[in-house]
């Protein structure tokens, strides 16, 4: 349905998959990822810069519309935000 189709959708797919680290929080809330992090770790992956530059923040704007559904919801804690 949504899988990548390139070898570089592939690559910041994975990326996304090691970022559950690097999320930034407000109390009840989640904000996004650090970036910077996101870049420096993609970087390290070999993943190409033009790429994670279009494809994280549309991503981004994705996961943190659904965590906070499920903040929202309770089905999410909000202490493990």
């Amino acid at each position: 349905m949504n899988r990548p189709l390139t070898l570089e959708g592939w690559q910041v797919w994975d990326l996304v998959g090691r970022l559950g680290g690097q999320l930034r929080a407000l109390p009840g809330a989640v904000v996004g990822w650090d970036m910077t992090a996101a870049l420096a770790l993609g970087r390290a992956l070999g993943v190409p810069p033009l790429v994670m530059a279009e494809l994280l923040p549309i991503i981004e704007a994705v996961m943190v519309a659904k965590l906070n559904e499920q903040v929202a919801s309770g089905s999410l804690e909000r202490r493990d935000v």
